[in-house]
């Protein structure tokens, strides 16, 4: 019997620890169970692999619903019991510079953008 834990909302996506930390698999284990493919970003959905969420391009992260990762633990590899939790990260100080350095970046872009419509007109 499969017992799962969501949070409030379940439509949160897992990365690769969580994953990791769920199954009790080590990073490189999870990376071969993974629905990957060099050709195309998203290939078919492949009922004897993990199956990550559809992306735009290769280099946005590997992110799974906790459904999927349940289906796969259950039906792949043999898990009866199985508890989901996802828990959220505390705010990390670079990756808030991060974004705010590309939130600037982008408004340079715009006004550089206007300058060469104005420019060019």
């Amino acid at each position: 019997m499969q017992r799962s834990s969501y949070p409030a909302g379940g439509d949160e996506l897992m990365t690769i620890d969580q994953v990791q930390q769920t199954l009790r698999r080590s990073r490189a284990s999870i990376y071969r169970y993974v629905n990957t493919n060099h050709e195309t970003i998203n290939p078919p959905f492949d009922p004897q692999r993990l199956n990550p969420e559809h992306r735009k391009s290769r280099r946005e992260p590997l992110l799974f619903h906790p459904n999927e990762v349940a289906r796969f633990a259950r039906d792949v590899m043999g898990i009866t019991t199985l508890q989901v939790e996802l828990k959220t990260t505390p705010p990390n100080p670079t990756e808030d510079l991060l974004r705010q350095v590309l939130e600037e970046l982008k408004q340079i872009r715009e006004v550089l953008e206007r300058v060469e419509k104005r420019l060019g007109s």
